[in-house]
């Protein structure tokens, strides 16, 4: 996530220029036919255009919304994962009656977020980080999780056998957590743990478990695709038409200020459909990189900083010395 005061011109401008340097071509070729070699019956009513700019405007307003929504759902996802995550935290420490098994209970937690976020940045076929004004975006930062094997960083926190029973998963998340769960129950066996305390602890891994499935399924299902597909062919469609139809505009306006046959004014359509057709498609972009709020785009939940922030917080509480301050990126861009 972009965690700066704001995006500036010139680098917004350089991550939509490969879509501006196709408009300039769109907005060129209509009025270079019109004015040079004299095909007049390419200009269109501006009626016509003005019908599709309404229409893409809804368009483009619904799927605006519906995106922020969804990235909104998976940040309020992760803010609960993050709270629960420290309320853990405090009964490993407050609850169990062995400080080192209290050690191992919360250690197994950020196996579990650190298994959940290695899930959430999976590749899916509809996301669009590996697009190459995305992937050109990304050398002003580094995704953790395809810096570090998965194995190499569960190892932190579990024993090999663990670790492996986990990899062996095929939804390592949960596997973690059932591992959680056994382990409570043993230790409520063993008169570790009171029934009182299980019961929160259990309840509390219930509560994971929903927030783990609230993730996942903004992770696996993508934004409906014939809604991103219907808005993306409207934005192109009204591009295509809106020099035609700033042809005649321009040529009305050329007669009214007296030029000869608008000879002056028409070659205004070019910068007026490119700044116009810029406006739509450069909101299409933006609106496209925030539908993946997990794919490792610089829109994204930064979800690797929210678990180096709680396994902070949780080794803190603890009382482990010299516990490291949670990594800050030079750059603006959070994960």
């Amino acid at each position: 996530m972009h965690t700066g005061k704001s995006y500036r011109l010139p680098e917004f401008i350089n991550w939509t220029r490969r879509s501006i340097y196709i408009l300039l071509v769109l907005c060129t070729v209509p009025v270079v036919l019109y004015q040079v070699v004299g095909w007049h019956w390419l200009a269109i009513p501006w009626g016509v255009v003005f019908l599709l700019g309404a229409t893409v405007a809804l368009s483009s307003g619904f799927k605006n919304v519906q995106t922020y929504n969804r990235l909104q759902q998976a940040q309020q996802v992760w803010a609960s994962i993050g709270s629960s995550s420290r309320i853990w935290g405090a009964m490993c420490r407050d609850l169990v009656a062995s400080p080192e098994q209290g050690r191992v209970l919360a250690y197994r937690h950020l196996a579990w977020l650190t298994a959940l976020r290695y899930e959430m940045r999976r590749a899916m076929p509809w996301e669009t980080a590996d697009k190459s004004y995305n992937a050109e975006y990304r050398r002003d930062y580094a995704i953790p999780e395809r810096e570090e094997r998965l194995e190499r960083e569960l190892l932190k926190y579990l024993p090999p056998g663990e670790v492996s029973q986990v990899l062996a998963s095929g939804n390592r998340a949960l596997q973690v957590m059932s591992l959680q769960g056994r382990a409570t129950a043993s230790l409520l066996a063993a008169g570790g743990l009171t029934m009182g305390a299980f019961n929160d602890m259990q309840k509390l891994i219930r509560d994971l478990q929903v927030l783990q499935c609230g993730s996942e399924q903004i992770k696996n299902f993508p934004f409906p695709r014939q809604y991103a597909f219907i808005n993306s062919l409207f934005v192109w469609i009204m591009c295509v038409l809106l020099p035609f139809g700033m042809i005649s505009e321009f040529e009305q306006l050329g007669a009214r200020l007296g030029t000869a046959g608008g000879i002056d004014t028409v070659w205004l359509a070019v910068p007026l459909s490119l700044l116009i057709g810029w406006m739509y498609l450069a909101l299409n972009q933006v609106v496209e990189a925030s539908e993946n709020p997990f794919e490792g785009g610089a829109n994204d939940v930064p979800i690797s900083r929210i678990c180096q922030d709680i396994e902070f917080d949780l080794r803190e509480m603890l009382g482990e010395a010299d516990v490291p301050s949670p990594a800050r990126q030079a750059s603006d861009i959070a994960l």
